[in-house]
């Protein structure tokens, strides 16, 4: 088995610049988007898939110049973002005049379903936000009705089968396929309404992580671990996250200092690392690879594995698990 079929270097992204019907909306018309495992939710059917592999939930990453906005929709699962460069802006309400609030680097948002929610990078120089959605299929977005008469204004047409089509292509809506409606009043009502001041109850500032060295990963020198998202565990040692509620899959954050080891080990449920800062050597059944500052590797079930910061620098990473209550790690 060759890892390089679980790996994806941050440097080998591959994006797609029309995957939604705000493509061509002024201020959204720079936004890459990735679809880095699973299916994904893009409308564009030449969206590149970089790891096919389900696990019961999506990775997947959006990226963004300056004053870059995506539109205002929402999902039908849980949509967790961690902020892994710039300053970014998360914005609530079908009019994006519900709420608003800032998150900077390595901050983290849990965003759940009846909300309608956009987003900005603020910041000074491109940023990149690292994406989690439940589901191996994650539904279709529902767009905010602003979104639908934009689109239309530059030769776009969403279908009811989610798919797009470009008219300024020439591409003309197949027979038989009807245009997707305009989300309608009654179907805005079913939505929440988070305001700024509920933000704060969905986020988590890196700088509130609550780092542990008492988790069932973290009993070794130079290894925390903190909760980020999904509720207590007591087999992996792992207190409720402010974030808590079911996702059906669940965000540790785990920090290496240099030369810090997790020793060999095997889990039994899907298991995605992403580098936030630093690198990190892992051996997975004895081979071996480094990842560096945003690469995702999705570790195979039941393999023999171990991590180490063998870098100068302490290393951040974000793991994401399926299930509310993985197992405990069995170290060997």
């Amino acid at each position: 088995m060759s890892l390089d079929n679980r790996l994806v270097r941050y440097s080998e992204l591959k994006p797609c610049t029309n995957a939604f019907i705000d493509t061509r909306s002024p201020g959204s018309d720079k936004k890459e988007n990735f679809t880095v495992i699973g299916p994904g939710v893009a409308e564009n059917p030449n969206q590149h898939v970089h790891i096919s592999i389900a696990h019961g939930f999506n990775i997947g990453g959006a990226r963004q110049p300056p004053g870059c906005l995506n539109s205002q929709h929402s999902h039908l699962t849980e949509e967790v973002f961690v902020v892994h460069t710039g300053s970014w802006a998360f914005i609530t309400g079908v009019n994006a005049d519900d709420g608003k609030i800032i998150l900077e680097e390595g901050d983290i948002i849990s965003i759940p379903t009846d909300v309608f929610r956009g987003f900005e990078n603020v910041g000074k120089d491109s940023g990149y936000l690292h994406a989690v959605l439940g589901g191996d299929d994650p539904g279709r977005v529902l767009w905010a009705p602003s979104v639908f008469d934009m689109a239309k204004e530059y030769g776009l047409i969403l279908l009811e089968n989610g798919s797009l089509v470009d008219t300024t292509l020439g591409e003309t809506v197949p027979q038989g396929i009807e245009p997707m409606p305009v989300t309608s009043a009654e179907q805005i009502a079913e939505h929440r309404v988070i305001s700024s001041e509920m933000l704060e109850d969905i986020i988590i500032r890196k700088s509130d992580f609550a780092w542990s060295n008492e988790t069932n990963l973290a009993q070794f020198n130079g290894v925390t671990e903190a909760p980020l998202v999904g509720p207590a565990n007591a087999q992996e040692g792992i207190e409720a996250s402010k974030l808590g509620w079911d996702h059906d899959f669940v965000v540790r954050a785990l920090k290496f200092e240099p030369d810090a080891t997790i020793p060999e080990h095997k889990r039994f449920e899907e298991e995605v690392l992403f580098v936030h800062q630093g690198e990190l050597t892992i051996e997975v059944d004895g081979e071996k690879l480094t990842l560096t500052k945003g690469d995702n590797f999705t570790t195979p079930i039941g393999s023999k594995r171990t991590f180490s910061n063998q870098g100068e620098q302490t290393s951040i990473v974000y793991v994401t698990r399926r299930s509310n209550q993985p197992k405990e790690a069995f170290f060997i």
